[in-house]
């Protein structure tokens, strides 16, 4: 019997003796550990936007390599383990999840349209034509829409306006933002969700999820930028005028990081992972010469001793890698034309931004203020789930108790591609529309 088969044995078993009770569960497939936040319908508390989680499960992520699942069976392993530990905690079963990732060759694109309007106030008609024309300038060929997000409506050229109805004008203008990833990858994840035996609810954007747990509600319309520093990636989220502007993502992370320190120091990628974190640090130290430090040999040779070095040679690995990829996504942003705004501080999130030392690398590469991120918005988590290496779980739940409201659900987008039935953004454009409007405005 298959260690597969023995997980959905187990998980059966499980079930059966958990409450069903309407709940809600945010994976995190990352390639350092895989998370689980399980959110029963109680846990949503609308007087101050908090959320009450139920449980929390994780486990050393297996079968991901650079965001990208490499193994199927490990990584669906993975997240079965996380979502058991989750349940068991919340003494609830889950039946689907919503899987979030910096993986998939993230990236996004900006629409805008314009439609024409009659001497009479804006209604929902006009709205409703405006997301059908942008709708119908989605075309991704090989990849898929993951998030579908107006950025901004104008009426007559004026910007910036939230909710143009009842308004006057010669014409109504919107800008949207398509969020994607690559075709191949989403049904490579579904399906590992799938041998899972769970149900595959869509995909979040990592940065966009990790935004919505640490950036304040003043920091979104004033403007600022969510980079989420995971194992395997690094992705960033703009945010301007209280919207979601730009996502973007580099298959740079803390994992390569500690296979710098595992190269220049000649020891394990284990015996590295722990040097990092123990004596690791993107700036100089006092003494950093004075200091030694110790890592294991490669190999299983009893005769080999430890590889000893001064810690200043380990500051000198890390200092480049974490320069190089922070000035990577500098000029990823400045080539992208994304709206940063020229007050718009930066959060770090995700687990590789609690290294020492990152947040000052931060600070001089963008010339911001920067400051490290919580998931703010879930209180009451246990001290190893509260740190920024959660924030991307927490804000998935965050996200589907108080948006932000898609053009297109996502579940439902999601739920038609896995099935193989090919889902055009342009079909029945102004019934997607209406249901938007309904959500939403």
């Amino acid at each position: 019997m298959s260690r597969l088969e023995d997980r959905r044995q187990a998980r059966d078993g499980l079930k059966a003796t958990l409450v069903r009770q309407p709940a809600v569960a945010a994976v995190d497939l990352g390639a350092s550990k895989v998370t689980c936040f399980i959110m029963k319908a109680d846990g949503v508390h609308r007087d101050n936007r908090t959320l009450t989680t139920a449980g929390v499960g994780y486990v050393q992520s297996r079968g991901v390599r650079g965001g990208a699942i490499v193994n199927l069976d490990e990584a669906a392993q993975a997240i079965a383990q996380a979502v058991e530990r989750a349940e068991t905690v919340a003494g609830v079963s889950v039946q689907g999840v919503s899987v979030c990732t910096a993986g998939g060759q993230l990236a996004s694109h900006r629409v805008q349209t314009q439609v024409s309007l009659g001497a009479r106030p804006i209604a929902d008609g006009d709205l409703s034509r405006a997301i059908s024309s942008a709708l119908a300038q989605v075309r991704l060929p090989g990849r898929k829409p993951i998030h579908l997000l107006p950025i901004a409506w104008s009426v007559d050229g004026q910007k910036g306006i939230r909710d143009p109805r009842a308004m006057f004008g010669r014409s109504l203008g919107l800008e949207l933002l398509v969020v994607s990833v690559n075709e191949n990858i989403f049904h490579t994840l579904a399906h590992c969700v799938e041998r899972a035996h769970l149900s595959f609810e869509g995909i979040v954007a990592a940065p966009f999820a990790s935004a919505l747990a640490a950036l304040e509600e003043d920091e979104m319309d004033l403007g600022a930028v969510c980079i989420d520093m995971g194992g395997g990636s690094t992705s960033v989220a703009v945010f301007n005028n209280g919207a979601l502007c730009h996502v973007d993502s580099l298959a740079v992370g803390g994992g390569h990081v500690t296979q710098d320190i595992a190269r220049g120091l000649q020891t394990s990628v284990a015996g590295a992972e722990r040097i990092k974190t123990l004596h690791g640090s993107a700036i100089a130290s006092a003494n950093e010469d004075r200091e030694m430090i110790e890592a294991p040999p490669r190999g299983d040779d009893p005769g080999a001793g430890p590889v000893i070095a001064p810690r200043s040679l380990l500051k000198g690995i890390i200092q480049p890698r974490v320069e190089e990829t922070l000035e990577l996504l500098r000029e990823r942003l400045k080539a992208s034309g994304a709206p940063v705004e020229p007050g718009a501080g930066i959060v770090l999130t995700g687990g590789a931004s609690q290294l020492a030392g990152v947040r000052e690398v931060a600070v001089r590469v963008f010339d911001r203020p920067v400051r490290l991120g919580r998931p703010r918005r879930v209180p009451h988590l246990a001290d190893a789930a509260s740190g920024p290496a959660f924030c991307a779980a927490a804000g998935v739940l965050h996200r589907t108790a108080f948006g932000p409201r898609e053009v297109v659900s996502p579940k439902a987008l999601s739920s038609a591609q896995v099935r193989k039935r090919p889902m055009d953004p342009n079909a029945s454009p102004v019934a997607k529309a209406a249901a938007w409007l309904r959500d939403n405005l």
